[in-house]
């Protein structure tokens, strides 16, 4: 359910040729949420239920509200490494840099985790407009793999393919 969230999506595509495969979900001044698509994504796609299960990822970012808790995320790291940074003496561009540190880290803390959220409630949203999960996950296979980096942003392709069975398995 998403009583009291605008979910009136504003869809664009990028207008850079040069840009690189990606799709990614944001706010805009007025936080009516928008769904962003590079040309290479689409063009990447192979059918409509591949688009969709973008679609629907990046739909379930603004839900699950990722980039709320991103931000708090961010915030209670820049607060955390930049106090101890100042209790145990640091000066002020030293605190300044771990206020900054504290932030990047905060804010990956979670985004793997944020990624299979979206991985899962995408995959139902995907079949709820009517399109194939089964058939819109193959886009996953055909991506590069990030692997489980420390402080990557996406999970392995293999954790994010089996989320998606999970979900499948329950709808």
């Amino acid at each position: 359910k998403t009583t009291g969230l605008d979910c009136d999506f504003r869809i664009v595509i990028d207008g850079n040729p040069n840009s690189p495969a990606n799709a990614y979900q944001t706010l805009d001044a007025n936080k009516r949420p928008i769904i962003a698509f590079t040309q290479k994504l689409i063009l990447d796609a192979g059918n409509a239920d591949e688009l969709a299960f973008v679609m629907g990822h990046e739909g379930a970012h603004h839900i699950l509200n990722h980039i709320g808790r991103q931000k708090q995320n961010s915030v209670a790291g820049a607060v955390i490494l930049g106090g101890l940074a100042a209790l145990t003496g640091a000066a002020p561009a030293g605190v300044e840099e771990a206020v900054k540190l504290g932030a990047q880290f905060g804010a990956r803390g979670y985004s793997k985790d944020h990624e299979l959220e979206a991985d899962y409630l995408g995959a139902k949203l995907t079949a709820l407009g009517g399109y194939s999960p089964v058939i819109g996950s193959e886009f996953i296979k055909r991506i590069p793999d990030p692997g489980d980096r420390f402080l990557g942003t996406h999970p392995s392709n293999e954790e994010r393919l089996q989320v998606v069975q999970k979900a499948l398995s329950e709808i």
